[in-house]
Parts: C-alpha cells; sequence; structure tokens
C-alpha cells in the first residue's frame, strides 16, 4: 500500500491550523473573559489560571502547525528525497541511494492537484527526472530524459539515434558491481553523450534488446535507464505526459545497502550527472 504522503501533510496542515485559528479567534478570547470573572469574584490565582490554560489538542495543533507548514513547502516547492530501489539507473544511481530532487526545476506545481502554476523550465535530454509512473500514477519512477516533444528517437543494436543522428558511446571497459548491484559486473561500461549531458550506462552483450522507433509526442518524454538492458521504461509502455513530472534528480546525500555492508560513504554528496 502506497502511503499518499503529500495528502497527509496537506491534511495535517489544514487541521492544525484550523485549530489553531479557532483558538485565536474564538476559544481563547472565552477563555480570558471566564479567567476575568473568577478573578473579579475573588478566587485563588490557581483557579483563574487553569480557567487560561490552553487545551492539550490546541497545544499541540500550536506547537506542530509551524514545522507541518515548513515541510509541505519545502517539500512541494523546494527539494524532495526519494529512495532508490531499483539497479534500472546503474551506474549512475545505486541501489539504496538516497537522493534530493529539485522540485521547482520543471515549474512550481500545487501539491496533491499537481497543476503547475508557475512556469520555470523544462527537461532537457540527458536530464535524471523523477515522474509518476503513467501506468501507476501512485508510484515513482526515476530514469534519464532521452527524447523531447517532437523527437525521434531510435533505438538499435543497443545504439541509440536521436533524430537521426547517432548518440556516441565509447566503452570504457568492464563494470565491477558490489552490494545490489553485484550481479551487473562484467557489463560493458560505456560513456554516452546527450546533449551537454556525458554519462555512463551498462550494456550487456548477450542480452536481446527491444529495437524500435518512437516518436515523442507534443507534451511527453522518452525515458530510458542507464542499465539499459535492465530498465522498464519507454521502450515499453510509452512517454511520460508533461503532468506526471515531479522534478531533476541533482545530489546523492546519502546510501544504504544492507548487501553491500551499510552505509557506502564514498557516494555521499556526489552530484547527478
Amino acid at each position: 500500500m502506497n502511503l499518499d504522503f503529500p495528502t497527509l501533510l496537506v491534511a495535517a496542515t489544514f487541521l492544525t491550523g484550523i485549530l489553531w485559528a479557532l483558538d485565536a479567534w474564538w476559544w481563547a478570547p472565552r477563555r480570558r473573559v471566564a479567567a476575568a470573572k473568577l478573578e473579579a469574584g475573588g478566587v485563588d490565582e490557581a483557579q483563574w489560571r487553569a480557567a487560561l490554560k490552553e487545551p492539550t489538542l490546541v497545544e499541540y495543533a500550536k506547537s506542530f502547525f509551524p514545522v507541518i507548514l515548513a515541510v509541505l513547502l519545502l517539500r512541494s516547492f523546494l527539494v524532495e528525497p526519494f529512495r532508490i530501489p531499483s539497479g534500472s539507473m546503474m551506474p549512475t544511481l545505486l541501489v539504496g541511494d538516497f537522493i534530493l530532487v529539485n522540485k521547482y526545476a520543471y515549474g512550481i506545481r500545487l501539491p496533491v492537484l499537481n497543476t503547475k502554476v508557475i512556469k520555470v523550465g523544462s527537461p532537457q535530454r540527458g536530464d535524471v527526472a523523477v515522474f509518476r509512473y503513467p501506468m501507476d500514477p501512485r508510484t515513482d519512477y526515476i530514469k534519464r530524459v532521452i527524447g523531447v516533444p517532437g523527437d525521434h528517437v531510435e533505438y538499435r543494436d543497443k545504439q541509440l539515434y536521436i533524430n537521426g543522428e547517432k548518440i556516441d558511446q565509447q566503452p570504457v571497459g568492464s563494470y565491477i558491481g558490489t552490494g545490489s548491484g553485484l550481479s551487473a559486473s562484467g557489463a560493458s561500461l560505456r560513456l554516452e553523450q546527450l546533449g551537454e549531458t556525458q554519462h555512463q550506462i551498462l550494456v550487456e552483450a548477450r542480452k536481446p534488446t527491444l529495437d524500435g522507433e518512437y516518436r515523442v509526442p507534443e507534451g511527453h518524454y522518452f525515458v530510458m535507464g542507464d542499465n539499459r538492458d535492465n530498465s522498464n521504461d519507454s521502450r515499453f509502455w510509452g512517454t511520460v505526459p508533461e503532468e506526471n513530472l515531479v522534478g531533476r534528480a541533482f545530489l546523492i546525500w546519502m546510501n544504504w545497502d544492507s548487501a553491500g555492508g551499510g552505509v557506502a560513504w564514498d557516494r555521499i554528496g556526489n552530484g547527478i550527472q
């Protein structure tokens, strides 16, 4: 079961904010009036102070509202953390990487509704993008943007072509996997130049490939995993609609892979190319 965290945050912010506002506008003035009457009647100090005391629920609401609101704003409009659960983006991203995603890179959107309210930028070829999986929007996916609206993308014999141009690949040796990625050891490690972005990909020569040609519609993006022979991507289920975009991945802030012995300290703080 997927936890709809944005909806939970919005609901918690609304609930705690409403409780705080009701107390400020209605309950607190009534408490002050009641306490003043007790004080005028000559009761001891403890009694009228007790009448002024905020209910426990209001105390909690006033304590948590600023924190929850800050988290909501930060997560919705600035950065959001994600964890990499699979090896489809190896060697760029490994199982257990915790990453940060720039939420405003592709436009500022309202939480929950995902409606763009301010246009900032759009995905470029080579970006590592997080998006809501078109087949199940409750699930977040991460892939590399290969084709932008209007592009003709062809994948043939493990080679990428965009608008008829062969994308440069340079073999740099065999990949040596660790931890959960140990099974990828021996794959061909290559450098690929996609627009302004040079990144590494994995290709397994003995594995069959899904060749095909694709035209990217307006308002859509064609995406692929860097682990080219082990990725469920646009070759299988089509393009990503613009409204499904979440943001651009830019930093690895932690890595924890139990199969690899825990924290990989050398990955912490690495940028994502």
